[in-house]
């Protein structure tokens, strides 16, 4: 090990989790300067913040007009069990799963909604086909799978006259990746994601056929407060308007704000997406040429441009788990990455997380780390 030479250059963020997720380039608590802190987020100038926040989702992600934004609490998971609860129940239901968020929704769906759904599942590093799903049911599913590394290549086979609603959890794709909206009729995101957000607030997209359903369908139980989006059968038109259900944080508020000026500045959805795909890029080149690593997404097209999943593949490892955990933790001792090890229920390896706010730089740069670290792991494993 002695032998091994350090890379002469180091990324100059080792920011790679996914999620909470490095913030924007150049970020400064300086930015934040403008929160209305000590006020109420029901006074002017709070509403006016949380209805900028709305307006701009809209226009940098091209959500439709007639589609409804709101901001919610408990972060993407909040906005999902909002959905699931609200609007599930009314038509049949299948899950899709092939992450461990998914399979999360699954379990909250069977066993404590207590539906009879139909559960579709793809092991990791593949995707559900979705040529085989029935879509006259209500659909649930994620868009990108943080855990997996893999994601929807598209909604073309999602119908058009579908009679079910889609569910989509769309939290490390919304702002990376182009979403098919008239496919789409409930998507949830966090800002802890693609814009490097802080936690705890979750955004919830409703389709015209969405606010139907609630307008329409009753749940057979009943909901938390903090779930309730209709009030004597109606909307409440006031969540989408920047009118929250609890207090939200105005400090995160104005820190999202920052980072959808900076979305803006930088081209809007197109910058973001290129950035996401140049950064993805660099980690697929650097995969192709070494033998003893790879992608866990099984097929390109379905490999995510955020949360690059990868594993290690040299017959010399015996213990995937163990081996991996060595070679994220000489990154994290070098202080070049930091929180890059796979998911606690994904199969053993790593995730760099490569989405817009992270620099095409520094995903060049940790590539010869990573080379180092396993060949630094590889020569302990053969000494022990």
């Amino acid at each position: 090990m002695s032998d091994l030479q350090t890379p002469a250059t180091r990324p100059a963020n080792p920011r790679f989790s996914s999620g909470p997720c490095a913030k924007i380039p150049a970020y400064s608590l300086d930015m934040l300067a403008d929160a209305p802190l000590g006020r109420s987020h029901r006074a002017a100038v709070g509403k006016a913040k949380l209805k900028r926040a709305i307006d701009q989702t809209r226009e940098i992600l091209g959500v439709p007009a007639d589609y409804r934004i709101g901001i919610v609490p408990g972060s993407d998971t909040g906005a999902v069990e909002m959905a699931m609860w609200s609007l599930l129940g009314a038509r049949p239901v299948e899950m899709l799963a092939w992450e461990s968020f998914g399979e999360g929704w699954v379990t909250d769906v069977v066993k404590q909604l207590k539906l009879d759904a139909k559960v579709t599942k793809a092991p990791y590093g593949e995707v559900v086909d979705f040529a085989t799903v029935d879509f006259d049911k209500d659909v649930v599913f994620t868009w990108n799978g943080t855990t997996s590394g893999v994601r929807v290549p598209n909604g073309d086979a999602i119908p058009a006259d579908r009679a079910g609603l889609t569910i989509c959890d769309a939290t490390s794709a919304a702002f990376a990746m182009e979403l098919p909206w008239d496919k789409l009729d409930v998507v949830t995101f966090s800002w802890q994601k693609v814009l490097g957000g802080e936690g705890a607030h979750g955004m919830l997209i409703l389709s015209p056929r969405a606010v139907e359903r609630l307008e329409s369908y009753v749940p057979a139980w009943p909901l938390p407060k903090i779930f309730r989006l209709t009030a004597k059968g109606k909307l409440i038109e006031g969540i989408f308007q920047g009118e929250t259900i609890n207090t939200p944080s105005m400090l995160a508020v104005e820190d999202y704000l920052v980072a959808l000026d900076w979305a803006q500045s930088i081209g809007g959805l197109k910058g973001l997406v290129a950035r996401a795909e140049a950064n993805a890029r660099v980690v697929a080149e650097f995969v192709a040429q070494n033998d003893w690593i790879a992608n866990l997404a099984v097929r390109p097209e379905i490999a995510s441009t955020t949360s690059v999943c990868l594993k290690f593949t040299d017959p010399r490892i015996t213990d995937g788990a163990a081996f991996a955990k060595g070679v994220a933790k000489r990154l994290e001792s070098q202080g070049v990455a930091l929180d890059v090890g796979a998911y606690r229920d994904a199969p053993p390896g790593l995730r760099i997380w490569c989405g817009s706010t992270v620099e095409t730089a520094d995903v060049a740069a940790l590539m010869p780390w990573i080379d180092w670290a396993f060949r630094a792991e590889i020569a302990a494993l053969q000494a022990a």
